[in-house]
């Protein structure tokens, strides 16, 4: 395919509208009317045996329609497990599989985890219902702490061990750091956090015609689709799965959960529409969570403070059971940008991850790669200052020249442009980095600490590389466009209509964005991990290609020309001699008047040949009140290499939302479980969200190097903010702090926790 870049336009978002005035079409707006409520009963405790449940009161209670546990599900014919996948460990063998019910079985293994169901025909009833379900059940000691070892959890995992992985070159990093001029080692804490997207999770399932209609708020259909069909022993075309509008996903709702199959199944059993939609505080116990590790990040450096080696060794916490990829999120997409920005010669990453007594961990903004920059940002930070270098200077000393790209980095990945200094140079001019002493010394006047934090990121787009994109016309005159990609709030819609509109030349009013059914879209890669603007603008550019070529040779025999003579530039055909210049639509109209409806539906799939790997620079610059610890982020700058520019308002928007996410895990955000493994923080009154007030505004800009894996040079855009803010908070409250003796601040930097970090080293 033609290189061909984009053109960086910018408009309105076509779908706020019914955003912002109370229409949107969310899975809960449109549950049938008809549809029973389901209320899940789920664990008190956090590691129990089940002795006993009984769930005849809880039939017997008025408006309930039934009422289902495991046993009931087992009769059914329906006892397959969740499924997940699990990584490869150093010694060869599989990462433990340990079966995960879709109702407990035995024992519970978390605060939260599904016992039964009650099906009802109010949701009032159904809860009420819940309530008189009796259970008994045997208390176990649960397993919480972050460790190998503990209340054994799963019979396939000893030591309530998940895996054993590891990457690199393990003998020549230890020869790096045994000749090494200078080394540096830091234990890097990366809390767990709550995702916590504005709607919760919610679905709802209607059998009709002998078919399974699953509607459920997801990141994409087509994998549920699968899974659904797996689990109730259907052929593949008897489900149809849709998303509805999605109000927020962050790759929580990328995966299935429990919920989705259990009512699918009820709506079968019982012939009638089922509905189930969590609550704030269900969601907080039984969503996947996001992060919890910990890594011993050590570097290696020779006498002219370049890197030879570097060494990671991290714990990952799990959660009870296998999320759907949670295995491989600390491992292999850690690995994926562990080496950051930095051309360094050898690297080794070892990871064990832990099943504990807590919600499953998977996939959160970013998923492995924000984790892998800031422990290697945090650990560069110090380095600088046991280096006695400017932090900037460091990094502009190891990063990977222009001229060595394309660049392969010691776990396999292929960088294959960037140019990293010039990125550093804009953002230093941005952030006004030459007046920060004045401004640090004013702080000082008022009794308060200044910090300046800077974080170097790199990005790895991940999901499936192919995507395909449909193009219709329908008699009304519109144009429909089919994409394989799911919003969950991006404004795809827009973007994607816009981009249609200016490459084909038609009228943007007239393009309608059909997304999220399985049965009007045949296949598609659901949106995750950065990709669905690349993918799905570059399978866009490959159907324009193939409408305009099945279009050349009948308009050539309509308009009288030669094919030779036919061209397609600026949104129309033109050929010598002829006074007709159709755009799409009236052929289009043309081909449907003489009968060739061939011509009314054009689809293409592009295959990315390779990754691309947006990267950029995050300045913080934090004040702290000594007397009290809190800590505000006063100016927030960032540059950024996206390559090429689709949409810039969106992009910027995308860079807001994960800067906000990212500081808020750095400011406020932490799950905490009591010793029991009672979650402590179940609820807005007890988990901290941050605010309107504790955001600053976020300076924009970019340096773009057109990426060479795609025909439009782009880079993703979705995850970036994320993983370059947390880094670049925690660095900023270190230099603030630094001066008064604190040598390690971990996330959350709450009041009361930096308050303590001083009093400790006064």
């Amino acid at each position: 395919m033609e290189r061909t870049f984009g053109k960086s336009q910018t408009g309105p978002r076509f779908e706020d509208w019914r955003f912002l005035t109370g229409t949107g079409r969310y899975v809960d707006d449109i549950a049938p009317a008809s549809a029973l409520h389901a209320v899940f009963l789920r664990s008190p405790v956090a590691h129990a045996e089940i002795r006993a449940i009984d769930l005849e009161d809880a039939r017997a209670a008025p408006g309930v329609v039934a009422v289902l546990a495991a046993g009931d599900l087992r009769a059914a014919g329906i006892g397959a497990a969740m499924g997940a996948t699990v990584v490869t460990n150093r010694d060869g063998s599989a990462g433990a599989a340990p079966a995960r019910p879709l109702l407990a079985e035995g024992r519970v293994r978390f605060v939260g985890e599904a016992m039964a169901v009650v099906i009802a025909e109010t949701l009032l009833a159904a809860k009420d219902a819940a309530e008189r379900i009796v259970f008994d059940l045997h208390d176990l000691d649960p397993h919480l702490a972050l460790t190998v070892g503990g209340p054994q959890i799963h019979p396939e995992a000893p030591l309530n061990l998940a895996y054993d992985w590891a990457t690199g070159d393990e003998a020549a990093v230890h020869e790096a750091f045994r000749t090494a001029a200078r080394t540096v080692r830091l234990e890097v804490a990366d809390t767990r956090v709550i995702v916590n997207s504005m709607e919760p999770r919610g679905a709802w399932a209607e059998w009709a015609d002998g078919r399974l209609h699953l509607c459920v708020n997801g990141q994409g259909v087509w994998d549920q689709k699968a899974k659904l069909a797996a689990m109730l022993d259907l052929p593949e075309t008897a489900v149809r799965v849709t998303n509805p509008d999605v109000g927020g996903g962050f790759g929580m709702k990328a995966m299935s959960y429990p919920e989705y199959y259990v009512i699918a199944h009820a709506a079968r059993a019982l012939g009638r529409p089922v509905r189930w939609m969590s609550d704030r505080t269900e969601a907080m116990l039984s969503d996947n969570a996001g992060r919890d590790l910990v890594s011993m990040v050590e570097i290696a450096f020779d006498a002219g403070h370049r890197i030879t080696g570097y060494r990671v060794e991290t714990l990952s916490n799990l959660g009870a059971y296998n999320s759907e990829y949670a295995q491989p999120i600390q491992s292999e997409l850690f690995a994926k940008v562990l080496t950051g920005a930095y051309d360094i010669p050898a690297a080794f990453l070892a990871v064990k991850g832990v099943y504990t007594n807590t919600t499953q961990v998977d996939a959160y903004r970013g998923a492995g790669r924000p984790e892998a920059i800031y422990a290697l940002e945090r650990t560069m930070d110090l380095a600088a200052r046991e280096l006695g270098l400017d932090p900037w200077e460091l990094r502009r000393r190891n990063f990977i020249a222009p001229s060595a790209f394309p660049y392969r980095t010691p776990t396999g990945e292929s960088y294959d442009v960037g140019d990293f200094a010039r990125v550093l140079a804009r953002v230093e001019t941005m952030a006004d980095r030459a007046g920060f002493a004045a401004r640090k010394a004013e702080s000082a006047a008022r009794g308060r600490l200044r910090g300046l934090g800077l974080c170097y990121y790199i990005e790895s787009i991940l999901g499936d590389p192919t995507e395909g994109a449909e193009i219709a016309f329908p008699e009304d005159g519109t144009v429909a466009l089919y994409v394989g990609t799911q919003s969950n709030g991006q404004g795809h819609e827009t973007v994607y209509a816009r981009f249609l509109a200016e490459r084909a030349g038609l009228p943007v009013e007239a393009i309608r964005v059909i997304q999220g059914d399985s049965d009007l879209i045949a296949r598609g890669g659901g949106t995750g991990g950065s990709r669905s603007v690349t993918t799905q603008a570059s399978a866009t550019l490959a159907a324009i290609e193939v409408m305009v070529a099945a279009f050349t040779p009948f308009l050539a025999a309509e308009m009288g020309v030669e094919l030779s003579d036919l061209s397609f530039d600026e949104g129309r055909f033109r050929a010598p001699g002829s006074n007709l210049t159709p755009g799409l639509i009236e052929a289009a109209a043309m081909a449907r008047r003489t009968g060739r409806t061939d011509l009314l539906r054009h689809r293409a799939d592009y295959t990315l040949p390779g990754r691309s790997y947006p990267n950029g620079a995050h300045v913080a610059e934090v004040e702290i009140d000594p007397e009290t610890g809190e800590t505000r982020v006063l100016r927030y700058t960032v540059a950024d290499d996206f390559g090429t520019l689709i949409n810039p308002r969106l992009a910027e928007g995308q860079v807001h939302g994960g800067v906000a996410q990212g500081l808020g895990q750095a400011l406020c955000e932490r799950v905490v479980h009591d010793d029991y493994g009672q979650l402590l923080t179940a609820s807005f009154m007890d988990y901290a969200m941050p605010r309107a007030s504790d955001l600053p505004f976020v300076q924009f800009g970019t340096e773009p190097v057109p990426s060479t894996a795609n025909p439009l040079g782009m880079k993703g855009c979705g995850e970036a903010g994320t993983v370059g803010a947390m880094a670049a908070v925690g660095n900023a409250v270190l230099d603030a702090l630094w001066s008064a003796g604190v040598r390690r601040a971990d996330m959350p930097f709450t009041p009361e926790r930096v308050w303590r970090l001083l009093q400790a080293a006064a």
